[in-house]
């Protein structure tokens, strides 16, 4: 067995490997770009080398720097993780040239599955059911475009070398295709360094089931059930599940067995997971294999009770696998949510800041579902703690909530209840509308398809659903809340070191005056009038035509957030409890387990410029500009393309927000902006 393991990677899949391996008894070598100097994984292990500038490609993506730390500290082997170098056969080859194990399948396993063409054509004669489409080398538009033709419309665009959700366009028509296929091999370039593509026949509205594979160095290969992945959005996953609902044994069985006979058809060794597409006439379809721990593993490790990573550890250092097929057994059922740090609210977009509060209450980090821990059934992955921030160079995950249950309902309202009592202020994230998207009833009733997403935005999205708060106790709250910033203000300036509580004391008035108040609420303007009065832990809040008592838990001191939390003791909401966080002008609000955010419209914060005649786009966060697809003078539409922005590992488009007469564009193809920086300006006329 290894004494020592170089993890290459970083955030809560690092933090995941490392809590296995020192279980294990096995040193660890953290890497990290400057950008991660103060990053959880970092403190975490045994050792920590620094590989460079925050860019991925001068750090966690360049293999002499990776192999050269586990030479200088002295690791035998190295796990990737996920992302990064975890599919890149160059690495694995380095990593055998420099003697070192790699904790994965061998390299050319991973060359052949890395193509989705190579890999559809390497288990065609074992009769592995495909999708139609097109995967060979000729990449002419012609070819391109006769294919297309042959497939039918609507069809599937995909990068040969693609994963998570990138390097994807649907094409509905031909006219589309040229367009589609620039913006495909663009994306496909910059993320993986290949611009092949192939086509595919597009399967209308379909689920998405993948199955776990192992296979070690002495021939066996098992396979660990299969995970539902068809809660999708732009093709990237947002909620897992396992095992998938409303499978038949011999569906689940064929899954399996085909599963299997993908693996030994490559020679696999080692964690892998084959996708496939299912039909809504119970046919299924091979898409890929990925070679690598997939982020969503940590539900098959709660419904299996086995440690995945240590499994590939184990594999790695040549021991046999360490259960047969006839002892894996399912045992329950278990969702994962995906937690990103991006604006619901706002397409999805990433969002970069600092967290200022990360509080997970109940929850047992990355406990991999053994039978005697999985007694509380919520388990979190996360590479976050309040302070860090959210980077721009890397994917906004910010982490994962695994519930665990006997039966997929129960499992299912943990989830939802988990959701409700986390807390991730300071950086718009997409926390509540997972939590929406639990209670959803095509979602909750399960079976639906990949197209579940786009149904519901097209209907109403989850996140611009109204809350579920009563907005009598909306407003009296939000009231509220400002008395405490008041106050707290008031505190903090005379530094008296005053028990908040006692601070806040005291607010009587036979005809006390109404305080107004001005916040947003996503697009929707509020006012809210209300007057405080405290005493003791007793609150009344008097608003125009209704009043709110409730009593009074905690005001945060010594206030690394003005926060407020307390028990409701009438209207609506009677016998919940709430929690009130402040974020510079923002409120976070929680009763019960509904959840909104309130943003006040302070009159110190109203810049000069916002009364201005003429308008323009901005940056929604920091980017590349890719393309620009106006030009001075240009009369543009609503809606009309104008910029491309590459983010986080993404191309984002940014439309017109209104008609008008394009005057300047500040920044060509190619410059670096900043958020907020403005791109396009139109004139005032």
């Amino acid at each position: 067995m290894f004494t020592k393991i170089l993890i290459a990677n970083r955030g809560e899949i690092a933090r995941r490997i490392n809590r296995t391996a020192q279980a294990m008894g096995i040193q660890t070598v953290a890497v990290y770009s400057t950008a991660d100097a103060q990053a959880l994984h970092v403190q975490e292990c045994n050792e920590a080398v620094c590989l460079g500038e925050p860019e991925a490609a001068l750090s966690y993506l360049n293999i002499e720097k990776v192999i050269a730390a586990a030479r200088r500290t002295g690791a035998q082997a190295i796990h990737p993780g996920y992302g990064f170098l975890s599919e890149n056969a160059a690495f694995a080859q380095a990593c055998a040239d420099a003697h070192i194990a790699f904790i994965g399948p061998g390299v050319q396993a991973i060359r052949t599955m890395g193509s989705k063409s190579e890999a559809k054509a390497c288990v065609q004669p074992a009769g592995v059911p495909l999708i139609p489409g097109y995967f060979g080398a000729d990449q002419s538009l012609a070819t391109l475009q006769a294919e297309a033709q042959r497939i039918g419309f609507p069809l599937m665009i995909k990068a040969v070398a693609g994963g998570g959700g990138k390097g994807i366009r649907i094409v509905n028509n031909e006219g589309e295709l040229p367009a589609a296929l620039e913006s495909c091999q663009r994306e496909a370039r910059n993320a993986f360094g290949d611009a092949t593509v192939m086509l595919e026949k597009q399967i209308i509205n379909p689920r998405h089931v993948e199955v776990q594979v192992f296979a070690d160095t002495h021939g066996n290969v098992v396979h660990l059930f299969e995970r539902d992945c068809s809660a999708q959005r732009r093709h990237q996953k947002v909620i897992e599940e396992a095992p998938a609902f409303g499978l038949t044994e011999a569906q689940r069985k064929a899954f399996g067995d085909t599963a299997v006979q993908v693996a030994r058809a490559v020679n696999y060794v080692g964690a892998g997971t084959v996708e496939f597409l299912l039909d809504a006439r119970g046919e299924f379809y091979f898409m890929e294999m990925n070679t690598r721990l997939q982020v969503e593993h940590p539900v098959t490790e709660m419904i299996t009770g086995f440690d995945l990573v240590q499994w590939q550890i184990e594999i790695a250092a040549g021991l046999p696998l360490p259960a047969t097929q006839e002892t894996i057994h399912i045992d329950g059922h278990a969702f994962e949510a995906r937690l990103y740090a991006e604006n619901p609210d706002q397409g999805f977009l990433p969002a970069i800041g600092t967290v200022e509060l990360w509080e997970a209450p109940e929850a047992i980090e990355f406990h991999t579902g053994t039978h005697a821990g999985r007694t509380a059934g919520v388990r979190l992955d996360s590479s976050m703690r309040s302070g860090l921030a959210v980077s721009p160079y890397y994917d906004p995950m910010v982490g994962k909530l695994i519930t665990w249950a006997p039966t997929r309902a129960a499992a299912l309202q943990k989830l939802a209840d988990a959701l409700a009592r986390l807390r991730c202020v300071g950086v718009k994230n997409n926390i509540a509308w997972l939590r929406s998207l639990c209670l959803h009833p095509e979602f909750a009733a399960g079976g639906y398809d990949t197209g579940l997403i786009d149904r519901m935005t097209l209907a109403a999205t989850p996140a611009t659903t109204p809350t579920g708060i009563d907005p009598q106790t909306l407003t009296a709250l939000a009231g509220l809340a400002r008395w405490a910033l008041h106050q707290q203000t008031i505190a903090r300036s005379h530094k008296t070191g005053t028990d908040p509580l006692a601070v806040l004391d005291g607010f009587y008035s036979s005809a006390p005056p109404l305080r107004e108040d001005r916040w947003l609420q996503r697009d929707q303007s509020m006012v809210s009038h209300s007057h405080v009065s405290i005493q003791g832990q007793q609150a009344l809040v008097q608003c125009s035509e209704h009043s709110l008592n409730c009593q009074l838990t905690v005001v945060s001191q010594p206030y690394p957030l003005p926060r407020l939390t307390g028990l409701l003791t009438t209207g609506p909401h009677a016998g919940d409890c709430f929690d009130l966080i402040w974020h510079g002008d923002n409120l976070s609000l929680h009763v019960g387990t509904e959840q909104t955010s309130l943003q006040w419209l302070n009159p110190a914060h109203i810049r000069a410029d916002q009364g201005h005649d003429g308008q323009g786009v901005a940056a929604p966060m920091p980017g590349k500009v890719f393309a620009v697809f106006v030009k001075v003078g240009d009369t543009v539409k609503k809606g009309q393309p104008l910029i491309g922005l590459e983010a986080m590992k993404m191309e984002h488009t940014l439309n017109s927000p209104c008609d008008g007469v394009v005057e300047s564009i500040p920044h060509p193809v190619g410059d670096q902006v900043t958020e907020g920086t403005e791109l396009i300006h139109f004139s005032k006329d």
